[in-house]
Parts: C-alpha cells; sequence; structure tokens
C-alpha cells in the first residue's frame, strides 16, 4: 500500500480517500496550518510517506512540512506559486497563444495618471483583482474611474501593513454574462469539468462572481473539444500535473481566467469514466 500525505482535510480529503484506497493508495492527513511542531520529536518523519498531494498553502508551514517528511509531491511548491501569480499565468500563456482576457498588471504603488491609463484602456466596467488570493476574495467591478481610484485606495491602506507581502493587482475587462467552467486536466488529461451558476435570486439581485465558496452551484458538464484542447494545453504550459482550469465563455469566445494547483474535487459522477485511475497512476509515477 502507498502512503499519500494531504495537506487539508476538506472536501478533497474525503473523496478521494476511498477511491484512492480501492487502487492501492492510503490517504493520509499532515495537517500543516494552526498547529505546533516539535523539532526534537517531530510528529511524522523521513520513509512515512512515499508521495504528497498537493503542497501546502502556506509556503513557510509547507516548507517545515516538506523539510520533515522529504518526499516529492504531486503539485509541489513551484506549481502552487506558477499558478497562485494570476498575473503570471495569463503571461504565461498568452505568450504561447493561448486565449486570456485583457489585462493590465499594476505593481503598487503606482501614479495616479498610471491608474488612469490603466482603467481607460478598458470599455468599462473593469475587474479589479489582488494577483495572489483565492476564492474570489477582494474582485471587485467598477463602472467609472472615481470609483477605480477608490478601489485602489483600499488596497493601498492593505498593503500598507507589513505582513502584506503581494502589493500587486490586475485590472481585467469585464465579461458579461459569460458561462464559467472550471476544467479538469490529470498528467496533461483533460478529465471532466463543472459549471459553476449562482442561483437565478442572486443573478437578479445583481451578484456576478461564480464561486462555489461563495454560494454558486457546481454541476457536471461536457466540454467541446475546443475547450478540452485550451485546458489540456494551460496545463501544459506551466507544468503543473493536477491542475484546474478556469474558463469563460462568451458567445464568440473563451478565455482562461485563472487556474488553480489546488482545485477541489467534485463528487465522481461529475468526471470522466477513470478519473480516479488517472490519478492515481499520477500518484504512482509522482512517488519516489
Amino acid at each position: 500500500m502507498l502512503n499519500l500525505a494531504i495537506a487539508y482535510r476538506k472536501e478533497t480529503f474525503e473523496r478521494l480517500r476511498d477511491p484512492l484506497a480501492e487502487r492501492g493508495i492510503r490517504v493520509r492527513h499532515v495537517p500543516s496550518e494552526s498547529r505546533t511542531f516539535d523539532l526534537a520529536d517531530p510528529p511524522w518523519g523521513p520513509g512515512e510517506f512515499d508521495a504528497g498531494f498537493v503542497y501546502p498553502s502556506r509556503m513557510m508551514e509547507g516548507g517545515v512540512v516538506d523539510g520533515l517528511l522529504d518526499i516529492p509531491w504531486v503539485n509541489d511548491r513551484e506549481a502552487v506559486l506558477i499558478s497562485r501569480n494570476k498575473g503570471g499565468v495569463i503571461a504565461r500563456l498568452e505568450r504561447v497563444g493561448i486565449p486570456v482576457p485583457k489585462t493590465v498588471v499594476v505593481s503598487n504603488p503606482v501614479e495616479e495618471a498610471d491608474l488612469v491609463d490603466a482603467f481607460e484602456a478598458f470599455d468599462p466596467p473593469v475587474v479589479v483583482k489582488p494577483n495572489s488570493t483565492t476564492r474570489g476574495t477582494g474582485i471587485a467591478k467598477v463602472d467609472d474611474v472615481d470609483s477605480f481610484l477608490g478601489v485602489v485606495d483600499y488596497l493601498n491602506l492593505v498593503h500598507d501593513y507589513r505582513a502584506t507581502g503581494d502589493k500587486s493587482f490586475l485590472v481585467q475587462e469585464y465579461l458579461p454574462e459569460a458561462v464559467d467552467y472550471r476544467a479538469m486536466v490529470v498528467d496533461g488529461e483533460y478529465v471532466g469539468a463543472v459549471e459553476r451558476r449562482l442561483p437565478e435570486d442572486a443573478l437578479t439581485a445583481g451578484r456576478w462572481k461564480h464561486n462555489v465558496h461563495r454560494g454558486a452551484e457546481a454541476r457536471g458538464v461536457r466540454l467541446s473539444e475546443e475547450y478540452r484542447n485550451i485546458a489540456e494545453r494551460t496545463a501544459e504550459a506551466l507544468g503543473i500535473p493536477f491542475c484546474g482550469v478556469d474558463l469563460l465563455a462568451v458567445a464568440d469566445r473563451v478565455v482562461v481566467n485563472e487556474t488553480n494547483a489546488r482545485p477541489t474535487i467534485d463528487v465522481e459522477t461529475k468526471y470522466e469514466n477513470g478519473f480516479y485511475d488517472r490519478l492515481a497512476e499520477l500518484v504512482r509515477t509522482t512517488r519516489r
């Protein structure tokens, strides 16, 4: 039996445990946050695990866990950092011809005139997005330049705290009525997708962020060959073995909006046949 370390214990852990056990892989939790580590008497040591699933989200604590376990990760530290940098992802994908939304990256602080120029490069409204947050945190849609400058003022207040390391944010085109898909790619192959959609009452009320953690529902869908190909090319371009690719589709185009190297796994029925077979094989090829 192969032992797989997972640093977080939420929906993904519970959904992985039994299917991987059936395929000869024991899943064990290695918590890295909100705990203490006695390094003279560590909770785990080298030899207890054969591989890790996804590198912990907190890089410092992750370094401690990684130092204790000394294992390869399916998605290692570099993969997590690449995906977390939203502007870097857009730059990498655009360079290889993968469609992405029009984006301006702002490295705060900048002169107000530069901010106005960034806003005026778009037809409003625009989306303002912190470069390295998840779950839709801090994302705003603004219709005019004064509101845009006000949002940046709030960002400047947050950035004044020394603990805030990343002071960059994105300004992006807003795609009204876009359909939001999360495509999953395992070891270079598309394995399924969900459509994320807010309930009708939320849409009627003017809400527009289709994040599951903010109330959207995810239902399994079958994507076209074009969309599947874009998802696979995205994972390949970024070098992320287990990759969630977020697609926004409107009438005449589709773009890769973001990626996630720590994607939540949905229920098995929302994926292609053989999803867990491919995932188990990826774990085996990752093991030391």
